[in-house]
């Protein structure tokens, strides 16, 4: 069963945060901060920002599958 999927998104205006942040609430869900103080680099950027979603989903799924192999070649040596 697939647990439904909620993200936070919250918009601030700090000096010191870069444009995009994916971190995690109090409940340890998926949390999205944009930096309104960068809205010009967010307009320039904001395709390509929108097409991260692919090959960030590519990149999480080689560390995790490495994750799991290494964490099962473990269990067969115990």
């Amino acid at each position: 069963m697939e647990q439904e999927t909620n993200v936070e998104f919250r918009m601030v205006d700090d000096d010191e945060l870069p444009p995009v942040v994916i971190t995690h609430n109090d409940d340890d869900q998926v949390k999205v901060v944009v930096n309104i103080r960068h809205k010009i680099w967010l307009s320039l950027y904001r395709k390509t920002i929108a097409g991260v979603a692919e090959p960030l989903f590519g990149k999480l799924d080689v560390i995790l599958t490495g994750m799991l192999r290494e964490q099962r070649r473990d269990e067969l040596y115990e």
